[in-house]
């Protein structure tokens, strides 16, 4: 029952970010006029112009898009991007009821309104793309485009976010809406790539020393860890040895410094970064 378990964790993990998401696009984007990248920002745009709820062309647009998809891109690509935004678009609606004719949240601090919003709406985006959902909109456009041609998914997302905010001018005429557009886009992908690679962030470790042996025993039962041995041999003094290659969460790293200074201080440690570590004691293989 743990592909049941999995399931519901993700939509879960879907809906409450789409909450948040519509909570911090009606509460910071909307209420102070500013348009943003994405099938948002269309909508956006539309709600300036002619008053609709924005959540009406939201749904209107993304539902074009899906049946695209559904022909283009086949129907897994369907199931959780088609819940997600059908809880964006309800929850838009429930947050521009609950918070109309209240003031904004913030008042006179355009720069703090934007980066607000783009935190809100990175967090929200970091919860439903860890469970491995989408919002739709310019995704499903960035995907369809890199089906046929060679342009990245974000390389295309950027692209059509952009063209939709410096459209704005021809509404507004105004530049500075330009920049919190793009100033909110920042905060937003930098928040969002925060949130997603927090928890696939690792750290490898390659130990030379010749007590390679207390070293293991002591990951294998005192760090509960694996480890793996190479066969090494010294470039200058030609002596066998062997190499222990090992990976931890990055919080465990200090541990294993100070467990190494102990048994070896003359040990060589090389350390790097892993983003994206999978099988038993890490993340599960996600597809």
């Amino acid at each position: 029952m743990k592909w049941a378990y999995y399931a519901v964790r993700d939509y879960l993990m879907i809906f409450l970010g789409t909450v948040l998401y519509a909570f911090g696009f009606q509460a910071f984007i909307i209420s102070n006029g500013i348009v943003v990248g994405g099938v948002s920002g269309i909508a956006a745009l539309a709600h300036y112009v002619s008053g609709v709820p924005v959540a009406l062309p939201y749904l209107s647009i993304n539902i074009i898009l899906l049946a695209i998809a559904f022909k283009v891109l086949g129907a897994k690509f369907m199931l959780k991007t088609t819940f997600a935004v059908a809880s964006v678009s309800l929850n838009l609606s429930f947050f521009e009821r609950l918070l109309e004719g209240m003031p904004p949240i913030v008042k006179g601090e355009p720069f703090m309104i934007v980066f607000l919003g783009g935190l809100v709406c990175g967090v929200a985006l970091g919860l439903i793309f860890s469970a491995n959902g989408s919002t739709g909109g310019t995704d499903i456009l960035a995907a369809i485009v890199n089906k046929y041609k060679n342009i990245s998914i974000g390389t295309g997302i950027l692209l059509f976010d952009g063209i939709i905010i410096a459209s704005s001018y021809t509404l507004f005429k105004d530049v500075d809406r330009i920049v919190f557009g793009f100033v909110e886009m920042g905060v937003n992908s930098y928040v969002l790539d925060k949130i997603i690679n927090a928890n696939r962030q690792s750290v490898q470790f390659l130990i030379v020393s010749q007590k390679y042996e207390e070293i293991r025993r002591r990951i294998l039962f005192d760090l509960q860890r694996g480890c793996t041995l190479l066969h090494s041999e010294g470039g200058y003094t030609g002596n066998p040895s062997k190499v222990v290659v090992l990976l931890v969460k990055r919080s465990e790293a200090l541990t294993v410094f100070r467990m190494i200074k102990e048994i070896d201080p003359q040990a060589f440690i090389s350390q790097s970064l892993v983003r994206g570590v999978y099988g038993e004691g890490f993340e599960p293989i996600k597809t």
